[in-house]
């Protein structure tokens, strides 16, 4: 391995470019694409409503009509208790009059008293392995008795960020590297209120990082295949580290699952010839990184040397949040795809399901099954190790089918293969290919569920990665997707072991101000809610769904606007959607979950200040930290 890493040995451009722009780097769309005039030529009011919107029939039309009563009439049916913000473009975190909030960890805050407090300029691989990562997103609360113990993803670094004492605003040393891998991961704290503060607890015994060098053990139908084998571990059953978790899921039984999503950007190849497998490919895998250099330092990012290493990233991760000393098990039966979260339910049998959205364009959306069943204190090691993936199919007339991922439906030669290269599991069986699938949530008052469509603005304009091709249609109504809508479905029978289910659409997001086409969205979106780019979505208890952004910010021509990203609230029985929270400059709006008495609301603000705008939360000439704030009302009563 060199003795010196040279910024230069990775993609020039890597700095500027979101994880879905360098993708299309290494996958550009064909040049001879007029990309302006396809999308004109596709979008018509008239030609969306007439050929789009009727594919559903009435039910269809029923859920693209809900909440399109008068203002009035609205008002006085609905169930938020708050009033609604407007968007803006200021450097803070605007919420309504009635609400407060406040910092409660930002990357680089020690949670160990033998930590430094957080200075860029001087932070190393050993500072911030006591310290809270980076860009946190997905997170969860979980309880011991009376202690409460907060879960969060670390997805990645802002390398012109964290490297800003570096000229080159890049990795340079060896310890600039770890100093990398060590904000990634996983940060589990305790937290504690005292009056309507809360806080970390330094030195609390379920503190913990878990980073890209953490100790991972392999489980499920991919263990021990061959695909998995390395030099380094010929058993195929232990693994090195987790990174670029995204959303999150949580198990009956009291456990976190982090979800693997662009892992792909952190494998490079020393060697320029080496000829990349299809298989790889199809995730992405090239010869340059997203700008980390990790396999400068170590070569087990080095495809050429090991070209069975990506093949151990991409998975579901679970971690036990109440044993600092417990291994993380890597749960392949739920597949190898960019995971957005993991959403779990338990069948009105005892089967665990879990619905996972891969979050890159032209994927698919899946369901695990378990095999065996879920009883409360019994063993459960085996329900996230054994069980059949589907991948789902969207027809045109409002139905839907799940489609078995099995030797015998792919072709492929055994289930350890269909959980490595689950993408082509679904492209073999004929899944559908969809605008980004990223959170499922499901509604805790019936069997229906939610997926975000964040965009795709290759949707009818060229195939997947895989070959796929991405028409206009289903679930998918608009070409060159901009804005993105969130889908939903019911399971026949209420059954989530069910292979058919009925669906629709809940939002179309838009910009009506600007748009009189497809692009203004469906008929509750108006120029007070109007938003773009639908990530992150949860549940509360009371069924309603909260929707997180991370989308175009730039407030102008298409997105004018709806300023800064943003969360908002949408209210499934009436279809009203409200905003609720503007984030910061440049950020995303990420992770969310409640405290125990549900009076105070944790949210994730990811990648503030990731073009050079902000320098939220600190203000001044502060560097930008991702944080997690916490939201309380100011009377102190429930929220959702």
């Amino acid at each position: 391995m060199p003795s010196e890493f040279n910024p230069a040995d990775t993609a020039p451009h890597s700095f500027d470019l979101s994880f879905d722009a360098h993708d299309e780097v290494i996958n550009p769309k064909p040049a001879d694409c007029d990309f302006d005039g396809v999308v004109e030529g596709a979008l018509s009011r008239r030609g969306f409503l007439n050929g789009v919107l009727t594919f559903g029939g009435i039910s269809m039309l029923a859920g693209m009509d809900v909440g399109l009563a008068s203002g009035q009439a609205q008002a006085a049916s609905s169930r938020f208790q708050f009033d609604a913000v407007a968007a803006n473009t200021l450097d803070t975190i605007t919420v309504p009059a009635s609400f407060q909030w406040q910092v409660l960890v930002r990357w680089g805050d020690p949670l160990w008293s033998d930590g430094k407090e957080f200075d860029r300029d001087s932070l190393t691989a050993a500072t911030q392995m006591r310290g809270f990562g980076d860009n946190n997103d997905g997170m969860d609360l979980f309880a011991d008795g009376n202690r409460q113990i907060l879960v969060a993803n670390n997805e990645y670094t802002n390398r012109r960020i964290m490297y800003g004492n570096r000229l080159s605003q890049a990795p340079e040393t060896v310890d600039d590297v770890h100093k990398g891998k060590a904000a990634h991961g996983i940060s589990v704290m305790e937290v504690r209120q005292r009056g309507n503060t809360w806080s970390v607890v330094q030195d609390s015994p379920y503190n913990r990082r878990i980073t890209a060098d953490s100790d991972m053990e392999i489980t499920g139908p991919a263990a021990g295949h061959d695909l998995l084998k390395t030099a380094a571990d010929p058993s195929g059953t232990r693994s090195l580290g987790t990174w670029s978790n995204c959303g999150n899921g949580r198990t009956p039984w009291g456990t976190y699952l982090a979800c693997e999503e662009n892992f792909n950007s952190y494998f490079s190849s020393s060697d320029p010839q080496f000829i990349i497998p299809d298989a790889l490919k199809r995730y992405s895998i090239a010869h340059n990184d997203w700008g980390y250099g990790w396999a400068s330092f170590d070569e087990r990012f080095d495809i050429s040397r090991h070209p069975n290493e990506p093949n151990r990233a991409g998975y579901v991760v679970e971690i036990d949040p109440l044993d600092a000393n417990s291994v993380p098990k890597k749960r392949t039966a739920l597949g190898r795809i960019k995971h957005e979260n993991a959403e779990v339910v338990v069948n009105s049998d005892g089967r665990v399901i879990v619905y996972m959205g891969d979050d890159e364009p032209g994927e698919f959306l899946y369901k695990y099954i378990s095999d065996g069943v879920y009883v409360e204190g019994g063993e459960t090691g085996h329900l996230l190790s054994s069980g059949t993936l589907y991948a789902a199919r969207f027809d045109e007339d409002g139905s839907g089918r799940w489609l078995a991922l099995t030797p015998e439906t792919t072709g492929m030669k055994d289930r350890g293969e269909i959980a490595v290269h689950t993408r082509l599991a679904g492209s073999k069986v004929g899944a559908t290919t969809m605008d980004r699938p990223e959170w499922v949530a499901t509604n805790p008052a019936k069997a229906e569920l939610y997926c975000a469509l964040t965009k795709n603005k290759k949707r009818g304009i060229e195939p997947n990665k895989g070959g796929d091709a991405m028409p206009v249609g289903g679930p998918n109504p608009r070409q060159a997707n901009k804005y993105g809508q969130i889908v939903r479905w019911r399971p026949q029978g209420g059954d989530h072991s069910a292979d058919r289910f009925d669906w629709d659409l809940f939002v179309l997001a838009g910009n009506p101000e600007v748009h009189s086409d497809a692009r203004a969205g469906s008929k509750n979106i108006n120029a007070g809610n109007m938003f773009n780019a639908p990530d992150g979505i949860t549940f509360d208890d009371n069924g309603l769904l909260w929707i997180r952004t991370d989308g175009k910010y730039s407030n102008k021509m298409d997105f004018a606007g709806q300023g800064n990203n943003q969360m908002l609230v949408g209210d499934p029985i009436t279809g009203e959607i409200r905003r609720f929270m503007v984030g910061p400059n440049e950020c995303e709006i990420s992770g969310l979950c409640w405290s125990g008495d549900r009076k105070t609301m944790f949210v994730g603000i990811q990648h503030p200040g990731e073009k050079g705008g902000s320098h939220f939360p600190d203000g001044g000439n502060s560097v930008p930290r991702s944080a997690i704030i916490a939201v309380r009302r100011n009377d102190g009563g429930r929220i959702g």
